[in-house]
């Protein structure tokens, strides 16, 4: 079992091995330069690496580059153990990072949160207090209505 600092390691030098393989010695056309590498992990014996990815574009894009990487994992992975070094060349699976799609519902949620505030905004503009402006008691005032006690004598 590898510690985990060695399997950051080489999960780090995985993610630019691909990336620069990807950029200059693949040249199918599916992948490109629309495929951005985003994260790598490996499992703790070194074994297994999973290749975090996205594309920009369509669902056609993204389908193409999937196949295209599928098609191109040998060669991404020979290059992996040329620059690693290790005993054993970990085998490399790619999964479609979900990171842009959730950043955009995100934005989509904050958009909307900022639509509704400047209703209420709006609403609220020309509205007063319902009661006085300040509605709590200060130090040293008095209350102006005599207090008056149901059982003792007026």
């Amino acid at each position: 079992m590898a510690d985990n600092a060695r399997a950051k390691r080489l999960a780090d030098l995985i993610r630019e091995v691909v990336a620069q393989k990807l950029q200059r010695g693949i040249k199918d056309p599916r992948l490109g330069s629309q495929v951005t590498i985003t994260d790598t992990r490996v499992t703790g014996d070194l074994r297994e690496a999973t290749v975090f990815y996205t594309v920009y574009g369509d669902d056609e894009d993204r389908a193409a580059a999937a196949a295209g990487l599928e098609s191109a994992k040998g060669v991404l992975r020979s290059a992996v153990g040329a620059a690693a070094g290790v005993k054993f060349t970990p085998t490399l699976s790619f999964v479609a990072d979900a990171l842009p799609d959730t950043a955009k519902t995100i934005e989509d949620l904050l958009d909307k949160a900022r639509a509704s505030d400047a209703k209420v905004r709006e609403v609220s503009a020309g509205a007063s207090f319902a009661g006085d402006a300040d509605p709590y008691k200060k130090p040293g005032e008095e209350d102006e209505t005599p207090e008056t006690d149901g059982d003792a004598p007026a």
